[in-house]
């Protein structure tokens, strides 16, 4: 089944996958049309931009810039896991990805089996697996349902948590905690203490 996925993958397709944390759509990165599969499927804004999984600390640094004091530190500590980073971006970046803007989110799932396709395959998108507007994907036979069994994938609904990964804004001056999920500030801050946040983040 491994293979099946990979070869999609390989093909142009999307499939279905498991993070840690909910089900992701994800697509070649590198082939705009994939990219572009993707984006039809979830009926995304052209405008919305998406992460880059990938799958190591030297793939981060291959597709960002001016990276913070403190970064490999956080990567030892919570990745691979539910934290994504958002850094500046460097010109290896297309703009399909991250629809022209000045930074990147990353992110490197835990689940195994997607970890070994992104070592695979190379970086991939994999925004979560639902369409638009709707609840983040949770349930294998419900997503698949959604995209009218457009897509294939590896069902693991028992390693889920639900929860959606931390969404942390390092490509400014000061970071700022877009998206709370099950990594906290405090946990954050114990692993960088001199990190700065900006002052409306503090309640988080």
């Amino acid at each position: 089944m491994i293979e099946a996925l990979i070869q999609e993958i390989r093909a142009g397709g999307a499939v279905v996958l498991p993070t840690e944390t909910v089900y992701g759509l994800f697509a070649k990165a590198l082939d705009q049309d994939a990219v572009d599969r993707v984006y039809a499927l979830k009926k995304r804004p052209r405008d919305k931009a998406m992460n880059l999984n990938v799958a190591d600390y030297q793939s981060i640094l291959a597709y960002s810039k001016e990276q913070p004091r403190g970064l490999k530190a956080l990567y030892d500590a919570f990745l691979p896991g539910p934290l994504t980073i958002i850094l500046k971006a460097n010109e290896q970046v297309p703009p399909w990805i991250n629809s022209g803007l000045a930074s990147l989110g990353f992110r490197l799932p835990a689940h195994p089996v997607t970890r070994r396709i992104i070592q695979e395959v190379g970086p991939l998108i994999g925004p979560s697996a639902n369409v638009s507007g709707t609840e983040s994907g949770k349930q294998f036979s419900t997503i698949l349902t959604s995209f009218d069994h457009k897509v294939i994938g590896y069902a693991d609904d028992h390693a889920l948590t639900g929860q959606d990964s931390t969404i942390l804004d390092l490509s400014g001056p000061k970071a700022k905690i877009l998206r709370q999920g099950a990594i906290t500030q405090a946990a954050i801050l114990e692993v960088v203490p001199d990190l700065v946040f900006e002052a409306k983040n503090h309640s988080l």
